[in-house]
């Protein structure tokens, strides 16, 4: 059921609809609450994803190819199709994640038996030129300024970056397994393979794999740069002793990621007053035993605390337990310590504050972050 009402919030937002991680979230819950029988279900799921009354025609075409009456199911083992009326073109079936926009294939259509003539090159090299202008305009988009389906968009852009990430992970791993080659422990080593230096021996040890713990919040500010973050991050984690993944917005909660969703493991008010002092003191009073000399800290927010005490002596005290703290902070720069924001208070207890406002920003930051603590 999961999984299916995943694909159902996918195909509101490919029909259109502006639906955010909070609604998906909300949606979720409200299922737990009114079970699956067809009619509460509609409702019950209409009042989370549904924000303009406009809408609600599309919400319920969508959700009758999704969820049929029994007298309307099809065949066992048969897939739904898409509409004909574009709301819904193009979209997965259940199981199965949609994409509204694919790369383009560069070498485009080539008739067997024909030659591919000069015309049908050049409008190759547009299309191609367009793909790679359309990733680099994607790459650099504010996060404040995507809308759902730019968000949809950036999906497939977002896995490659992680990819990269987690190669760039990869080889700093190896890179710090190799150290300094020790010559004569390597000629030592030798004696027994008849002079022939088979296997290397360095002078470093191999150091241990850093720990992360990554305080994410989730409020509505921030939630869109979070969730890059996280599909970033995810398949990286393995590089590390233990990845501890909290969210937060006026407390941390334990998180995981389950089939691309964020799942907190107790409930959290997404809608509340973000409130960074108390989620610094929350988590070091629950946490404490996560914070030792080989952990990296990883924060992910704007830092406005809506004029609340920011509690920076709490950071200075994670500060001076880890090994490294760095911030990544989703606003443009120039409105740090604008306003209710406490970037200021916390800057200055932090190894390293990273601008991280689109995908480009957001994978040199990590990149960064992770240089070891």
């Amino acid at each position: 059921m999961k999984q299916r009402l995943t694909d159902f919030i996918n195909a509101l937002r490919d029909a259109g609809l502006s639906i955010t991680l909070a609604s998906s979230l909300d949606a979720m819950r409200a299922v737990a609450v009114v079970g699956i029988e067809r009619a509460p279900l509609r409702e019950g799921l209409a009042a989370t994803l549904v924000k303009d009354e406009a809408d609600r025609p599309t919400f319920d075409r969508v959700f009758d190819r999704f969820f049929a009456a029994p007298g309307r199911q099809r065949g066992r083992g048969a897939r739904p199709q898409p509409s004909g009326d574009g709301a819904g073109g193009g979209l997965a079936t259940s199981g199965t994640r949609s994409a509204t926009w694919r790369p383009p294939d560069s070498r485009g259509p080539k008739p067997r038996g024909r030659p591919v003539d000069d015309e049908t090159r050049r409008r190759q090299r547009i299309t191609a030129g367009d793909h790679l202008q359309r990733q680099r305009t994607l790459r650099s988009l504010p996060f404040a300024d995507m809308s759902a389906d730019d968000v949809d968009a950036c999906e497939l852009l977002a896995a490659e970056l992680a990819r990269h990430l987690r190669l760039h992970l990869k080889r700093r791993l190896q890179a710090w397994r190799r150290g300094r080659l020790d010559v004569r422990r390597t000629l030592r080593a030798s004696i027994s393979t008849g002079g022939v230096p088979i296997t290397p021996r360095f002078r470093q040890r191999p150091p241990d794999r850093p720990r992360l713990v990554a305080l994410c919040d989730l409020s509505y500010s921030v939630a869109t740069a979070t969730h890059f973050l996280l599909r970033l991050l995810a398949p990286s984690t393995a590089f590390f002793r233990r990845a501890s993944l909290f969210a937060f917005v006026d407390h941390p909660v334990e998180m995981s990621i389950e089939d691309g969703q964020v799942v907190p493991h107790q409930p959290l008010d997404l809608y509340a007053r973000s409130d960074c002092g108390q989620v610094l003191k929350d988590f070091v009073d629950a946490w404490a035993g996560l914070l030792t000399r080989k952990t990296i800290v990883l924060v992910m927010g704007d830092a406005r605390n809506n004029r609340r005490p920011a509690r920076a002596d709490i950071l200075e005290q994670i500060h001076r337990r880890v090994g490294h703290v760095v911030w990544l902070n989703p606003e443009a720069v120039h409105r740090w310590n604008t306003g209710d924001s406490a970037m200021r208070a916390y800057e200055k207890h932090c190894d390293a504050v990273l601008a991280a406002s689109n995908l480009d920003e957001l994978e040199r930051a990590l990149r960064r972050a992770f240089r070891g603590p």
